[in-house]
């Protein structure tokens, strides 16, 4: 787009060696006042923030709003149908789990969705594409947000401004909101003590400390806690076994928590017992598969939407199918499915149902066909889907190296922050020089998202 790219080109412009060094001096003293690391990785090594268009970000918005109430009908169907439900690949724990009513209406009042904008078809035109639905643990919308008033800060964007409007787009507040909205829902009257609750050892442990911080700037109580610091006595749901929650704000993975404390952990027995509320539920598991963007794009589902939710799938959703023996159909011709992705390696991608961070995902393009057919093997043993790969944008972005300022082009992904799984406001960006663009799995950086319109 013209417009993005006399923005970013401008932008590029004012980094001289005086005005680069010096923002980059504070951009890195910023980082570390605010301790804002993956890790022990900064999470930005750029000098640029993500700049999105008026027109880009109403199309994030209106594309998200077109293809919700889709996965909302997958997930009505699939709540009172087993044998639909079979299709988003559930282990017998997390069939076990869904069926504890959560006290609130979405499955996923925080959500994330990651997108790409690419060019569709042979127009030149610029499309988007659902990759992968977050409905689980969206993270870094605290990290975005302090990033954000950090690179408002920078000498270099007090000369931009002057010639741009630069609105942020932040997200702790919508968080809060989903949290006590969720907490009324579910009955909940008095004034809750929120915990944050994960594992103290996690990389992204100095995000919850901002959401604690603002929180607490917003009259709330807040505990980080560790699950194994949780007791359940007398129907409550106790820290260290004196501070009393009412609100969880979950950021452990359930199947983490299943798995390294089991089932009858604290928190899952007062969740199932309605003596706290836990956002997200147990049941943002079933949206949260890989396998429900299979269960929209399969054409034996077809009937079960509308005309316009169809049309939404069929823009925005690459074709992605669970990996098992059958014949569908791709690109309106029908295939045997296994043999036809052995033989078609660079156009598709492997994904596991149920993990995070990248782990277990295979680019066809990337190994050989002996290591492709050995995925494609073991993705018949551990639920998988094999989605259509998808072009990669890329934009310049400025870095400092060996005290200069060099522009590199970097693989960009878009990913809109989702309310109760209705609406769009606020955006995560991360960026890559390698295909697989995930901070967790050590191929990129996060940088703020800005919508941005020229002055007159």
């Amino acid at each position: 787009m013209k417009e993005l790219s006399a923005a970013i080109d401008f932008y590029h412009s004012l980094l001289d060696d005086e005005l680069g060094l010096i923002s980059q001096a504070q951009l890195t003293r910023q980082m570390h006042h605010r301790q804002l690391f993956f890790g022990e990785r900064p999470l930005t090594t750029v000098l640029r923030p993500r700049f999105l268009t008026t027109t880009q970000y109403d199309l994030l918005r209106r594309s998200i709003g077109g293809i919700m109430p889709a996965f909302a009908t997958a997930y009505r169907t699939a709540l009172i149908n087993p044998d639909f439900r079979l299709q988003f690949g559930l282990n017998d724990w997390e069939e076990q789990l869904i069926q504890a009513d959560p006290g609130f209406r979405a499955p996923s009042p925080t959500a994330r969705m990651d997108t790409f904008f690419s060019p569709a078809g042979n127009s030149g035109e610029m499309g988007l594409y659902f990759a992968e639905y977050n409905a689980e643990t969206p993270a870094a919308a605290a990290y975005n947000d302090a990033l954000s008033e950090v690179f408002l800060g920078l000498p270099v964007m007090g000369a931009f401004e002057k010639r741009y409007e630069v609105r942020p787009l932040p997200g702790r507040h919508h968080v809060l909101h989903a949290l006590l909205d969720s907490y009324r829902q579910w009955g909940g009257r008095d004034r809750p003590r929120i915990a944050i609750l994960d594992w103290r050892e996690v990389p992204t442990y100095s995000e919850f400390m901002l959401f604690a911080d603002y929180f607490a700037s917003q009259d709330f109580e807040c505990i980080i806690a560790d699950p194994r610091q949780i007791e359940y006595r007398h129907g409550l749901l106790l820290v260290d076994g004196i501070t009393p929650i009412q609100l969880i704000y979950k950021r452990v993975l359930i199947s983490e928590l299943v798995e390294r404390e089991g089932l009858n952990h604290p928190v899952i027995r007062a969740v199932q017992d309605g003596n706290v509320c836990m956002v997200n539920p147990f049941r943002c598991k079933l949206l949260h598969k890989k396998a429900s963007l299979a269960v929209l794009s399969d054409e034996a589902n077809a009937a079960l939407f509308t005309p316009a939710e169809r049309a939404a799938i069929q823009r925005h959703i690459p074709w992605t199918r669970v990996v098992r023996e059958r014949r569908t159909l791709y690109e309106n011709r029908e295939i045997d499915l296994l043999p036809f992705l052995s033989q078609n390696k660079d156009q598709f991608v492997l994904k596991p149902n149920d993990e995070y961070g990248g782990k277990g995902i295979v680019l066809g393009w990337e190994v050989n066909q002996s290591q492709w057919d050995a995925a494609l093997k073991t993705a018949l043993e551990e639920p998988s889907i094999i989605q259509k790969r998808v072009p990669l944008p890329k934009e310049p972005y400025p870095s400092l190296v060996d005290g200069q300022i060099h522009i590199y082009d970097r693989m960009t992904d878009t990913n809109p922050y989702i309310w109760y799984g209705d609406h769009v406001s606020g955006c995560l960006t991360r960026l890559s020089t390698v295909e697989l663009l995930n901070v967790t799995a050590g191929g990129g950086s996060v940088v703020p998202t800005f919508v941005i319109e020229r002055r007159n």
